[in-house]
């Protein structure tokens, strides 16, 4: 082994941990999806002519490799600096050396030095650059390859922690209420066990603690004797999760809330979306259907049809209202709520409150009166709905800025609910600020979807302010089809943005902050 072969191993090797480290805290992210380091790794290399053009110089050290030493060199300078915007540890989303992730790591290196070690006794020294190189530039796929290979370890693990819960729900025996939707699971969670407070003891799954892990969590830490009611968020990314959920966690009420494109990229459509999601209605006495949703009206037609015990809700849309077992209302200032085609009474929203989605409320009112409560009871609780933590919170800052925090949010049907709020918030002669990276994992409609939001905004703002790369294109193309009404302001992350916020808006101007990508995003 000669000096250029050996300098070309050493940075070839740092180059491979260097990529490594960053594709562990893409995959921790993407929260273990298998297929999600090589998916970002596909975005990140095409999102600048720079990062271009450096996986190409990268991959031409790697068909140079097999003849020359040095050529490693600069494959492993790649590894370790780029694609260019990716930092290893991150900023607003840390690598964090949780017991997963360091069993992720470990296993992807030892794949690593198993491909490397049969590559030196095939081929030699030469050969082994070669892999080294190629390791390099393959790293998300080794980190994918390691997920598959844990896949069988993680669930024989989690399996534990699962049968600790179903111990403690035997003891227990709380009333479940599941809930599921491709969006508005959240906050008709925290709605319904606002409502419920009043007559249950009642414990909901925190924040997104949505699947399994989260949901054994959220048992085995949070519910004691006495608890009456279990209110589970229940998310997924594809066919059979919820089903394996309600097995072990199996619901008296089950509510969808909505079908919609988010994560449309990882379901491919949204029939199957549906059928995903639809999964949370078997065994359940109840199934409460938010009738709005052209899909989930059919499916309440067709559940009611096999002799289900289904109850609609709706916002008083003309589609879902006209047959809605429960109506909810929502005017600016206040909201009404009709149960049979009875008006309960009318509630006044809290002073600067933000008008929620009456379809929302209307599931968590339908779930409630399923469980044995009053509608009078419930009508008296809706003046003090919470709001759920990043989701439309509404702040003023010490200059007078009202803020509209709405970074938890990535669908077309929230964004459309927040530029509600932003002209509801707005004062006659402030300004009107939307912030936002645009919408992710729409699949095919994510441009289509990014251009429509951009060009309501373009309808109701005085500036725009795009963050990042991701939808730029796209919400560019959207804003410039409304005309020239709206300022249009491109930052580079967060943090330029917030400063852009803090230098030009002050006293009576409003600025809403819809959606929020983390770093490991371009």
């Amino acid at each position: 082994m000669n000096a250029g072969d050996l300098a070309g191993g050493v940075v070839a090797a740092a180059g491979v941990v260097g990529a490594a480290l960053r594709w562990w805290r893409v995959a921790q992210r993407e929260h273990y999806y298998v297929g999600g380091a090589s998916r970002f790794a596909l975005r990140w290399w095409r999102s600048t002519p720079s990062n271009l053009g450096l996986v190409l110089g990268a991959l031409g050290g790697c068909a140079a490799t097999p003849f020359f030493g040095w050529p490693a060199i600069l494959t492993g300078l790649v590894g370790c600096a780029a694609p260019l915007g990716l930092p290893l540890r991150g900023r607003t989303s840390r690598l964090a050396w949780t017991r997963r992730l360091r069993t992720l790591a470990a296993a992807t290196l030892v794949l690593a030095a198993l491909l490397d070690a049969v590559a030196g006794v095939l081929g030699g020294t030469r050969a082994l650059l070669t892999a080294l190189a190629l390791e390099v530039i393959g790293a998300p796929v080794l980190v994918d390859l390691a997920l598959v290979l844990l896949g069988p370890l993680e669930a024989r693990l989690g399996a534990r922690y699962v049968a600790r819960a179903v111990g403690v729900l035997a003891r227990v025996r709380p009333r479940v209420v599941a809930i599921t939707g491709s969006y508005g699971k959240t906050s008709t969670k925290g709605y319904l066990a606002h409502l419920l407070g009043g007559r249950f003891a009642v414990v909901a799954s925190p924040r997104s603690f949505n699947n399994r892990a989260g949901l054994a969590r959220t048992v085995n830490e949070n519910l004691v004797p006495g608890t009456e009611v279990l209110v589970a968020e229940m998310g997924t990314y594809g066919p059979g999760e919820i089903a394996a959920l309600c097995r072990w966690l199996a619901p008296e009420v089950s509510v969808l809330t909505a079908i919609g494109p988010v994560h449309l990229e990882r379901f491919g459509s949204l029939d199957r979306t549906l059928a995903a999601k639809s999964e949370i209605v078997a065994g359940a006495r109840v199934v409460v259907c938010n009738v709005d949703d052209a899909r989930l009206a059919g499916l309440a037609d067709r559940l009611e049809a096999a002799g289900r015990d289904v109850r609609r809700a709706s916002g008083g849309t003309p589609a879902g209202g006209a047959c809605a077992d429960v109506v909810v209302r929502v005017g600016d200032e206040a909201l009404s709520l009709v149960v049979e085609d009875r008006e309960v009474g009318t509630v006044a929203l809290a002073a600067g409150a933000h008008a929620p989605a009456g379809s929302n409320v209307a599931c968590a009112v339908a779930a409630a009166l399923a469980l044995g409560a009053t509608p009078e009871e419930l009508c008296r609780r809706l003046g003090a709905l919470p709001v759920a933590d990043n989701r439309l919170q509404r702040s003023v800052t010490e200059r007078g800025v009202v803020v509209l925090d709405d970074t938890f949010n990535s669908n077309p049907a929230g964004a459309r609910l927040a530029l509600r709020e932003l002209r509801r918030q707005a004062s006659p002669t402030g300004r009107r600020v939307v912030v936002t990276p645009g919408m992710v994992e729409l699949g095919p409609l994510q441009f289509a979807e990014n251009a429509a939001f951009a060009e309501a905004v373009a309808a109701i703002a005085t500036d725009l302010v795009v963050v990042r790369r991701t939808n730029r294109s796209a919400l560019l193309a959207g804003a410039a089809r409304a005309g020239g009404g709206c300022a249009l302001v491109v930052v580079a992350d967060r943090d330029a943005a917030v400063a852009w916020v803090r230098g030009e808006l002050g006293e009576g101007d409003v600025v809403l902050y819809e959606n929020d990508l983390p770093d490991h995003f371009p």
